[in-house]
């Protein structure tokens, strides 16, 4: 049962668009946060702090600091199952 309530927590926090987004491009390889915003435009700097703070609170992603720069990848690889089966069905990009 705890189970469940883990998947149905991280379903939650993957049902906003644009969480889902950062996440099918961060299973194609880890990125900065400069280069997620470059994909992103249609957000702002400060939105994509939120999402990308959100995903990893929830261990969805984890990040790496490099100097001033900070790379994020996917912390599970359960996740990338999942998003890879929705990105193959569902994403046009």
């Amino acid at each position: 049962m705890e189970e469940m309530k883990e998947v149905a927590q991280i379903l939650k926090v993957l049902s906003n668009e644009n969480r889902l987004m950062i996440v099918c491009y961060l299973i194609q390889s880890p990125m900065t946060v400069s280069q997620l915003h470059e994909k992103l435009r249609n957000m702002t700097q400060s939105a994509l702090s939120q999402h990308l703070s959100i995903l990893k609170a929830h261990k969805i992603l984890q990040s790496e600091k490099n100097g001033l720069s900070i790379t994020y990848d996917i912390y599970d690889e359960r996740i990338k199952t999942v998003i890879e089966v929705l990105k193959k069905n569902y994403c046009s990009f």
